[in-house]
């Protein structure tokens, strides 16, 4: 199989595997009550983007194009790994050592100045420490570091073996 076609594949197997982690996030904030952090929230953010490229990568019939999307994969996908990182980070911080909490980001977005509501959800608060469901021992944030490491990693790989198609 080539490359190429590997690569729309893959790119279309990565958009169904975003909007699906999206609707579970969903389903598990409006069916189990499980209230997303800001930090939750920018990686449903991230998910979204990754999920948006990909379709484009996967509806594309330009290598070089396919290869951008795949950069810009590998980038948001470290970035959405980072954001996991810091929440697990403060899910391991002591309780007393932890963020304050904050008032809803509903609240946040009438009355605060944007930049003070960016630095909130980027840095994370008191609720992101906070460990509200776990699948075979690992939380949610653990989960999407692992989805969001692997899409980097197998991204990377695909972008450079389309490059050294091309040339």
């Amino acid at each position: 199989m080539s490359v190429l076609l590997f690569a729309r594949r893959f790119h279309g197997v990565v958009a169904l595997v975003s909007f699906v982690l999206l609707a579970v996030a969903f389903y598990m904030e409006y069916q189990m009550g499980l209230e997303p952090c800001p930090l939750c929230m920018l990686q449903r953010v991230v998910f979204f983007c990754v999920g948006v490229v990909s379709l484009i990568s996967f509806l594309l019939s330009s290598d070089r194009l396919r290869k951008w999307c795949a950069w810009k994969i590998a980038v948001l996908s470290v970035l959405g790994a980072a954001l996991a990182v810091r929440h697990l980070y403060l899910q391991n911080l002591p309780a007393d050592e932890l963020p304050a909490c904050l008032p809803g980001l509903s609240y946040m977005f009438e009355v605060f100045p944007w930049q003070e509501i960016a630095q909130a959800m980027i840095m994370g608060t008191g609720e992101c420490g906070e460990v509200v469901w776990r699948f075979l021992g690992l939380s949610i944030p653990s989960w999407t570091l692992v989805v969001f490491v692997g899409m980097a990693v197998i991204n990377i790989v695909v972008a450079i073996k389309i490059g050294k198609k091309t040339e």
